[in-house]
């Protein structure tokens, strides 16, 4: 048999055709998300493989979900979206939907170096990023998030920085 190595739709990387593999009929591979080395029987080895894939792909994609709620804040008032956005969390917030609140909203959120204020943090405003199909509640019962607007808010849109 020869050697192969392969990077296996970049979940993992597979090794085989060492003297020892070879002997005990086995693959070695290892887990790109977190570096775990693993052996698996020749037999049967495709499904050994997908089932690993699938269990890759499941357990980056629950980190994610984590992180991503981790990050996420619904806030309600000016003051508190501001201070969220420079801890550098994502906000859902009732909004409008117009253009005029939205360039204020970026320019508004937008740091000015003013004292006190964390150097380190990205100087651009927020930005509408998204309408989330799983709302927080009614927005429709809120005021728009943008301290210059009266308007009732359509919906909570999702805002951040871009980094």
């Amino acid at each position: 048999r020869a050697l192969v190595e392969r990077d296996i739709s970049s979940g993992i990387n597979a090794e085989y055709g060492g003297p020892r593999d070879m002997k005990n009929n086995q693959v070695v591979v290892v887990r790109r998300d977190n570096g775990v080395k693993a052996t698996l029987p020749d037999e049967n080895l495709e499904q050994s493989l997908q089932s690993l894939l699938d269990t890759v792909h499941d357990d980056m994609y629950n980190r994610a979900l984590v992180e991503r709620d981790n990050a996420m804040v619904v806030v309600k008032e000016w003051k508190d979206f501001c201070a969220n956005l420079d801890q550098k969390k994502i906000l859902l917030a009732p909004f409008c939907g117009a253009i005029p609140c939205e360039e204020a909203i970026k320019k508004d959120s937008a740091r000015t170096g003013e004292a006190g204020e964390d150097e380190k943090a990205p100087a651009m405003g927020a930005k509408s990023l998204c309408i989330p199909f799983e709302q927080p509640g009614d927005a429709t019962s809120e005021t728009c998030i943008c301290p210059n607007c009266d308007e009732k808010a359509k919906a909570y849109t999702l805002f951040g920085r871009s980094y």
